[in-house]
């Protein structure tokens, strides 16, 4: 049987998602604690790879197990061990067949930038100048819809295509700052933090709004702006069709 598991996490103790020699990740933790409470060696599948330092208000994983589970006594169990900033919040059985990262429709992440400097604010990213958010959001329009992100990803990355497909980029002014959402069926490594640090050149003057799509097209990482600190990126929602739950109860 398949089990989907939700959780949040606070990334800043940990290096990224993914399992990796000598460091502490949360795909390790859940792995370990998961395996200690069904008493079986767990291997949990995550529904991306979030980079080092990066949090996640919502994210899924799946794991298989030849047993029923009891929800809320593994829940309850599952938080007890593990660290503070992981929190499981539902367990639930879905088709055999569905899994947690082929199977997303889509993926939401929320990028916070402050224009005030404070030293309690830890999870935002400090920019002194005020940025100009309705270039930033005309620039946004160049990226909507499906297109080859190369100019944004890391280099010599293994994925097959770096085409993504995206459904919403937008600015809002808050007042102590501003707040980045993007939307979209998949990203590339180190994409989103690409992204955001080239469109505050656009909001600094730096770069204008047409050379955005032409940076875009270029498909060439060197002809975008910096990537921005992962400590302000947050993944906030995945969206599956629901269809593929057999037991959310």
């Amino acid at each position: 049987m398949r089990f989907f598991i939700e959780l949040s996490f606070n990334g800043d103790n940990y290096h990224g998602w993914q399992i990796q020699p000598n460091a502490v990740t949360v795909q390790s933790e859940i792995n370990r604690v998961l395996s200690i409470v069904l008493e079986n060696q767990i291997q949990v599948t995550g529904a991306g790879r979030t980079d080092a330092g990066v949090h996640a208000l919502q994210m899924y994983a799946h794991f298989d197990f030849d047993k029923p589970i009891e929800k809320e006594p593994t829940i309850k169990r599952m938080n007890r061990i593990l660290p503070s900033d992981i929190l499981i919040k539902d367990i639930f059985q879905v088709d055999n067949d569905f899994h947690c990262r082929f199977n997303a429709i889509s993926r939401t992440y929320e990028y916070y930038i402050s224009d005030i400097k404070t030293p309690f604010k830890k999870n935002v990213f400090y920019v002194r100048k005020k940025l100009d958010v309705t270039a930033m959001n005309s620039a946004c329009n160049y990226l909507l819809g499906k297109k080859d992100f190369t100019s944004f990803s890391k280099l010599k990355t293994q994925t097959h295509t770096n085409n993504c497909n995206i459904f919403h980029a937008n600015w809002q002014r808050l007042n102590d700052g501003y707040l980045f959402k993007i939307k979209a069926d998949r990203f590339l490594r180190n994409m989103v933090r690409a992204i955001v640090g080239t469109l505050i050149e656009v909001g600094c003057g730096n770069i204008e709004i047409t050379h955005f799509k032409d940076i875009i097209d270029k498909r060439d990482r060197s002809s975008a702006g910096f990537s921005v600190p992962a400590n302000a990126l947050f993944l906030v929602n995945i969206e599956y069709f629901t269809n593929k739950i057999i037991n959310n109860g």
